[in-house]
Formats: C-alpha cells, sequence, structure tokens
C-alpha cells in the first residue's frame, strides 16, 4: 500500500491491509498509519479486536487467498456492520 506516515488511513484502507498487520507483514509506514487510525477509530479498533478472536478461534490464517466474491461479501457485511454501529 502506497502512501507517507502523514497520509490519514481511512477504514477501507484499514480493512484491505488487517491480514498483513496481524501477521506483522505491513510495511512500517502503513502500519504506523493504521496505529494512528485506531488511536482515533473505536470501530476499527473493534474490528480488529474481531479478527483477532476469529483468528485465535480459527487457529490460524489460511494460507490461500479467499475467493474474490466470498471476500466482496464479506467486506459489505462488514459496511453494514459500520452503519448500524453507534
Amino acid at each position: 500500500m502506497a502512501g507517507s506516515e502523514y497520509d490519514e488511513m481511512t477504514c477501507r484502507e484499514l480493512v484491505q491491509v488487517v491480514t498483513d498487520y496481524l501477521e506483522g507483514t505491513l510495511p512500517d509506514a502503513d502500519r504506523l498509519r493504521l496505529d494512528a487510525h485506531l488511536e482515533e477509530c473505536p470501530y476499527c479498533v473493534e474490528y480488529i479486536v474481531q479478527m483477532r478472536r476469529t483468528i485465535r478461534a480459527l487457529g490460524e490464517l489460511p494460507d490461500e487467498p479467499i475467493d474474490p466474491a466470498r471476500q466482496d461479501e464479506l467486506l459489505e457485511a462488514f459496511r453494514g456492520w459500520r452503519a448500524t454501529s453507534p
């Protein structure tokens, strides 16, 4: 993901890079941007918590990529969750 640490990360960008973040492979500049976003966005903090719980429940992240259609469905579900959250 391109961008400097001074560019504000959006919730959508966070969702796109969450796997790299949780695996510790996100480039430093993007990790700093994500961490800064988490300081300002309680919804994304909860999203990260939910992702960590899901990973623990599954045991690990799968090696194979998720089907793009399924990924779109999941992203849409999270967008809907965000829209209904206080």
